[in-house]
């Protein structure tokens, strides 16, 4: 797996798990839904550190939470 393809799958995940919309999500970070739509759908596949740390603020966990995962165990070289 790639590192777009595990941000996008960790975010999706930590959605389900609160049962949060797209919705949900950028009320609570105050990222607009077309921001996260871009990251969840591919038109956005290298989204900045800071607005992952936002959305991590808006879903109430630290950024070392949302690294801290087996998504990111096994990702594959990106440079070749």
């Amino acid at each position: 797996m790639d590192t777009y393809s595990a941000v996008k799958q960790r975010i999706m995940a930590l959605c389900e798990e609160k049962r949060w919309s797209i919705y949900k999500l950028s009320n609570e970070s105050g990222i607009s839904p077309s921001t996260i739509k871009s990251i969840l759908y591919g038109k956005s596949q290298n989204p900045g550190i800071v607005t992952i740390k936002i959305l991590c603020d808006g879903l109430g966990i630290k950024l070392s939470d949302f690294f801290n995962d087996k998504t990111f165990s096994n990702l594959e070289q990106e440079i070749k």
